[in-house]
């Protein structure tokens, strides 16, 4: 299979979660927690899976603003002050993706597991159901809902609820290494892994209670590069990228 993406194909998958880590919106120039010509370019690249005809569900990472565990690790926060504080970090993050997205002419929902009525509709997954059937983009904020769950864990739980065929993890690294890639220049990086591979191995897929709820219901995870935008479209489309876990 080639490396070129062309919209002539037909994509692979009906149904996706799309996880994106809070980091790659960042400025790193500046240390701005958006950088608006990445957002752009991100939003771009989603809008261009949608027009494949794909229902998108995303879930979006709030460590760009606050993460949970270093705040309470690092700033002497409560964790579970500290986790909510980063479950808001989400929302501000999918209130820009909307806006960015909206800006394209996309019709884009933002369903939220805490209440923010003002800003976000609650989540109810026969809505968020609903509203992938009319082809609006589904942006999934505030975790869980609950603290001591990441968004690793959410983007798991959503793709079960809403029956997704799998979830796209886009990441700053090109896939799951056997060791560390950025300290180790011998590390190997795996292109298929078994589930219970992945575990033997230890190897940092997803955090743990994610994980076991990929294996346990079966939800494939491909891991791959965002520094490409264009790597979401290739994902879709069975281009040979990143690793697949399954």
């Amino acid at each position: 299979m080639n490396n070129i993406s062309t919209s002539k194909q037909p994509a692979i998958y009906n149904r996706i979660i799309l996880k994106i880590s809070g980091e790659v919106l960042r400025d790193e120039d500046n240390g701005d927690p958006i950088n608006p010509a990445k957002l752009e370019k991100i939003c771009h690249s989603i809008k261009e899976v949608g027009e494949l005809g794909v229902n998108i569900g995303l879930v979006v990472g709030g460590g760009n603003i606050f993460r949970g565990l270093s705040g309470a690790t690092n700033r002497g926060i409560d964790r579970t002050t500290g986790d909510y504080m980063g479950m808001l970090a989400t929302v501000i993050n999918g209130l820009a993706v909307m806006d960015c997205l909206e800006r394209m002419n996309v019709e884009v929902r933002v369903l939220s597991a805490l209440s923010i009525i003002e800003v976000a509709e609650p989540f109810i997954r026969r809505r968020a159901s609903r509203h992938l059937e009319k082809s609006r983009i589904v942006i999934f904020v505030a975790g869980t809902g609950n603290p001591y769950f990441s968004t690793d864990t959410a983007a798991a739980l959503r793709a079960s609820e809403i029956g997704a065929d799998i979830i796209l993890k886009a990441t700053n690294v090109d896939g799951v290494y056997d060791k560390d890639p950025a300290k180790h220049n011998d590390a190997v990086k795996y292109n298929d892994l078994s589930f219970n591979d992945a575990i033997n191995k230890n190897l940092k897929v997803m955090d743990a209670t994610a994980f076991s709820h990929c294996r346990d219901n079966n939800m494939p995870i491909l891991v791959f590069n965002l520094n490409n935008p264009e790597n979401i479209k290739n994902a879709v489309l069975g281009v040979k990228i990143g690793t697949l876990v399954q």
